[in-house]
Formats: structure tokens, sequence, C-alpha cells
């Protein structure tokens, strides 16, 4: 297991004015799995070709264990082939013409081990995927499931210290995905490697990762694990970016009871933001609890996906989305009153920050 140090890490393509990258501070820690995450254009994948060698970075440096691999002030670059990383891309990259257990065997050959060790790591590659039976198949008898866990065989059998993952599950089917989670995190628990996987999908990342790096533009916007990340985004881009439905936002000014529980908050804060599970209807008529923020707001849809109901809202300007794990029982048209605890209100101010408060007045 090795750690990876990025310091003052940046990218910029040559005719580009805007960096891809900028400014990057980061250390992954021995032996956890780290997601980078955030929309297209982000950053994210740049960094991680940057970590395995793809890329040479503008400016920073890059440690790996004890190993500098790239430092722009000196000129110290170390070639990918020699950083002892796995790569899992988007594309399995499978050799057609060569069976699961000589693609497998690839990475092994190509180091010059003895027969006999490369025989051992391919097998407990195959094992550990659990496609010893697929070894005498060739890649177009495999499903996609099965292709990506031979590409990520392949990958094993070299033994990296690090395992990068660029979004390795883009080209599957909602089954297969979820498959595919539940299986690297059961490899990463087996292993133990240092895992980096790059993905847009908050889903995949909040279900993977022991820690989030959230991108936007090239920087990085919030670290920490994935609870630390929904319960307490550290500004507006980050809340708005987590969660499906996304997170609701009430502007200063744009709703009169909002305005009202704002006035008992520091005058900086611009914005409340609360999440869909947080807006609690009822049809009662009192309106209890100190600092409780209530809503009246009409119901515009009701929306059941399986286990769940999504229930559309609207102040007559602005949709709002709460969620229920029960039938709701409201009606189309019908106006509710919505409580929302104040601990589960989200503050920003003007400038898009999270606003850090005691407690709310009542």
């Amino acid at each position: 297991m090795a750690q990876i140090t990025l310091s003052a890490l940046s990218k910029t393509y040559p005719g580009s004015r805007t960096p891809s990258v900028q400014g990057l501070d980061l250390e992954i820690e021995p032996g956890e799995f780290l997601c980078l995450l955030g929309p297209s254009g982000c950053g994210k994948s740049t960094t991680l070709r940057m970590i395995a060698g793809l890329e040479n970075p503008s400016s920073g440096r890059i440690v790996i264990g004890d190993r500098v691999v790239d430092d722009v002030s000196s000129g110290r670059c170390i070639p990918a082939e020699q950083r002892g990383l796995g790569l899992v891309f988007q594309n399995y990259a499978l050799w057609p013409h060569l069976s699961v257990r000589e693609n497998v065997c690839f990475a092994p050959r190509v180091q010059k081990l003895p027969k006999a060790e490369r025989e051992l790591r391919v097998q407990q590659a195959l094992d550990t995927l659990a496609i010893a039976e697929l070894a005498d198949r060739y890649p177009s008898a495999l499903s996609g499931g099965q292709q990506q866990r031979v590409a990520i065989a392949r990958t094993l059998a070299a033994r990296p210290e690090v395992l990068l993952l660029d979004e390795p599950l883009s080209n599957l089917d909602a089954r297969l995905r979820l498959e595919m989670r539940a299986e690297f995190q059961r490899l990463h628990r087996q292993t133990g490697n240092t895992m980096l996987f790059v993905t847009h999908d908050q889903f995949e990342a909040m279900t993977l990762a022991t820690r989030i790096v959230v991108m936007n533009r090239g920087q990085i916007q919030q670290v920490g694990t994935p609870m630390e990340i929904y319960n307490a985004p550290a500004n507006r881009f980050v809340a708005e970016f987590m969660g499906n439905p996304p997170i609701n936002i009430f502007e200063r000014g744009q709703n009169a009871q909002a305005d009202a529980w704002l006035e008992h908050i520091d005058p900086h804060v611009a914005t409340l933001g609360i999440r869909p599970e947080d807006l609690q209807l009822t049809s009662e008529v009192h309106r209890p609890g100190s600092g409780q923020l209530t809503l009246d707001l009409r119901v515009s849809a009701l929306l059941p996906t399986g286990g769940s109901w999504i229930v559309e809202l609207n102040d007559g300007a602005r949709r709002y989305f709460a969620t229920t794990q029960r039938c709701p029982q409201v009606v189309q048209g019908q106006l509710v009153p919505v409580l929302v605890a104040p601990q589960a209100v989200h503050l920003f101010t003007g400038s898009g920050v999270r606003y850090e408060r005691m407690e709310v007045a009542a």
C-alpha cells in the first residue's frame, strides 16, 4: 500500500487559457478508497491521468510512496510503466484474440516473471474476481460485467500498490453497475489496495468511497467522508451537486415564510437549502417546535418510485421536492403545511459558502 501526495498540482493544455486542474493539494492515504467526484470537465480524469503518468503536469509535484514521480520545478518525470500502478478504464481494452487466461497473464508475462509465478498470479486474480470458470473463453463470448471483471483481474495480476479506476462502470447497465459496485467493495476489503476511483455519479461515490473529493472547474470544493459531504456541504455547489432529487434552494427575497425564518439568522445568510427527505408534509393546524421552519406549499405531482414517493411542490413561482418512504396522504393541488427541523436547514452566505450556526432562535 502506498500514499499519494499531490502538491500544488496544475495542468493547462496547450492553446487553453483556463487550467483543467488548478493548484491541487491532496493526500490519498494508504489503503483508502478515494473517489474523485464532479461534473464533466471538472478535472477529475486529468488528475488521475497525471498520477498515472499519462499526462504531464504544468506545475506541481506528485509523490507515490517514497518516490517523487513528478516534480515540474526539477524536471523529474518517471514514465507511467515505471510507477507500479494499475489502471482500469471505461474501455475494457481486452485483447480479442486472447482467452481470458491469456489476457490476465499479459502483465506478468511483460514483467518476465517465471512461469510458476505467472500461473500463480493469474489463478489468484481469476479466483479473486470469481471468473475462473471463464478462463478459456474469449472476450466476445463474455457479458459487459464479465469483461469488466477480466480487465480488473488483468490489472491485479500485475500486483500494483495503487489501483486507478477511471469511470469503469459507465458502460454497464443499471443492474451490472450495482453488482460491480459490490464487487469493488469486496475487492477493496480483500486486497487492501489503495484505490482511486473517478466518477461523475454521486451514487457510486457515496456507496464506494471511504472519502470523496468533490471537484469543480479544476479545483477541490470539499474533501470528506460520504456522509460529511452530504450532511455538511462546504458550499452551494457541493450541496446542489449531491443528492437526487436535488436539494431545495430558497433564496432570500423569494419566499416570505423562508425570509421571516431567516430574520433570526445572521444577515450574511442569503440562501437556505433543505434536502427533500427533510421536508415533512403534515395536515396539522398547529405548528409546534422552537425555531421550526414552516412552509405552505402546494402539491404539484405525486411520483411513486417503488419503495418511496417523490412529492413535487411549489410556492406559485418555484418548484421543490419532498421524499417519503410512506404513501403520502395528500392529493394534487392541495395546499399543505411543510415542516422542517432547524437542524436540517443548510445555510449559505451570498458568496455561496456554508454558514455554521450554534442554534436558531425561536
